[in-house]
């Protein structure tokens, strides 16, 4: 049994892993495998943009983000240098200045190495203000602020392989979910980050080593089937949902002292801080303060017009115990009154107190954990009101999280147990 391993020059070796030997294959006549044959073809559609530093190791991974399609390889190629040209992302570590908000409220960071050399990155995905955020900057801006991660990634694999006299490579992620809950679902903001990561793949493929997800709540399933169309095969087999003992399985990966001592290492910041907040940003919500403009979040949303000293109702049906009922909503100019009532046989009873929010502002949007079928009410109040009819933009929608295929494929990537019972001991927050 053999596989493919590259020196820190890029040239191809095979190395025997029960002889423990390495053979240099790169002057054995007539024994060019099929991946060997698409890389000599895709170099050569692809000469006129080839850099000295492009070597074979990293051409390789384009081939294998397309399942070794040179078509799709070379098209994938050639639109991320046109990419890359445009977002100027050569020079982008040392010319590209994040705006405030960004350095202090988009979670995660760097810590340390794992031990195959790849660096360490912690996200504290339960603390990210994504609407926060998507109020406060462009969308460029946090395209850059990714890309530029991403470049600092690439460069730290150059020193660290240096270092350690052997070529180092991907990433290994620790995705902390502790505190997600449903607001993670709004539509506009997940619809950015899963843009974010999709930015990433595209150009930079094969980035990822292994993603260690922990915390996983009990939405995670939802989640999980909303970025599934994502995932490639491949992707998956990087993909390790830990259960409550995770800080020992993250020892596996990682030395203590390149882990912090929250998650079971013994790294801490200089003042003895566990969470190591000087090389982590744990995000939170963003103040009002950076807010630039209430985000235009209308384009996809339904229209109606409240009228003075009155009430809008929306009747939603669920048919399924369990359910998520999901809401979001902005006004024009002026605030408005909102709650969410539950018809029973003896009439209509409030699950969702009515109050006046400040939707003018910025877009709201909630969730309700329906433990009843029947049909809720959306209420919008504007009888407050007796001068000012109120222009609302609306969505609302039933969200399913019991899909038996999704959770199967969710048990293949859990390291211990299954789902259910996993989801049981995981230390996580309430919807």
């Amino acid at each position: 049994m053999s596989r493919k391993k590259y020196s820190l020059s890029g040239q191809l070796v095979a190395t025997d892993t029960k002889k423990n030997l390495s053979i240099d294959t790169t002057h054995l006549p007539n024994q060019q495998t099929k991946e060997e044959i698409a890389l000599d073809k895709f170099k050569l559609r692809i000469q006129d943009l080839i850099k000295p530093d492009h070597d074979d190791f990293y051409l390789h991974k384009w081939l294998k983000a397309r399942c070794y399609d040179v078509d799709k390889a070379e098209k994938m190629f050639r639109t991320s240098m046109a990419f890359r040209e445009k977002m100027k992302v050569d020079t982008i570590l040392e010319d590209y200045k994040q705006p405030e908000v960004l350095c202090k409220y988009l979670t995660g960071g760097f810590c340390g190495h794992a031990k195959d050399g790849s660096p360490v990155r912690v996200e504290p995905y339960g603390r990210l203000d994504m609407k926060g955020l998507m109020c406060s900057v462009r969308k460029s801006d946090l395209e850059k602020a990714k890309i530029q991660q991403c470049e600092g990634t690439v460069r730290d694999w150059q020193e660290e392989s240096k270092k350690r006299g052997y070529r180092v490579d991907g990433l290994t992620v620790v995705f902390d979910m502790a505190g997600v809950g449903t607001r993670m679902l709004w539509r506009p903001g997940l619809k950015m980050y899963l843009h974010l990561v999709k930015v990433l793949e595209d150009n930079y493929p094969e980035m990822m080593r292994r993603l260690l997800i922990i915390n996983a709540p009990g939405i995670f399933p939802l989640l999980y089937k909303i970025a599934r169309p994502l995932i490639s095969e491949d992707m998956k087999q990087k993909i390790h949902v830990i259960g409550s003992d995770y800080k020992e399985y993250l020892l596996r990966y990682i030395d203590a002292s390149d882990l912090p001592a929250c998650y079971g290492g013994t790294l801490t910041d200089p003042d003895g801080d566990p969470t190591c907040k000087t090389m982590i940003c744990y995000g939170g919500d963003v103040p009002e303060k950076y807010f630039l403009q209430t985000a235009d979040f209308q384009e996809q949303m339904e229209t109606a017009t409240v009228p003075r000293g009155d009430k809008l109702t929306i009747d939603v049906q669920v048919n399924r115990p369990g359910s998520i009922l999901k809401w979001e909503f902005k006004t024009e100019n002026y605030d408005i009154g909102f709650g969410v009532l539950y018809q029973t046989s003896n009439g209509t009873v409030p699950v969702v107190p009515s109050s006046r929010v400040s939707s003018h502002v910025v877009a709201e949007d909630g969730s309700y954990i329906c433990d009843n079928i029947g049909t809720y009410t959306l209420c919008f109040d504007n009888s407050f009101s007796w001068t000012r009819n109120k222009t609302i933009y609306y969505n609302t929608e039933v969200l399913y999280a019991d899909d038996t295929r999704i959770t199967t494929e969710i048990n293949s990537l859990i390291e211990q147990g299954d789902w259910e019972t996993l989801s049981q001991k995981f230390e996580t927050t309430h919807l």
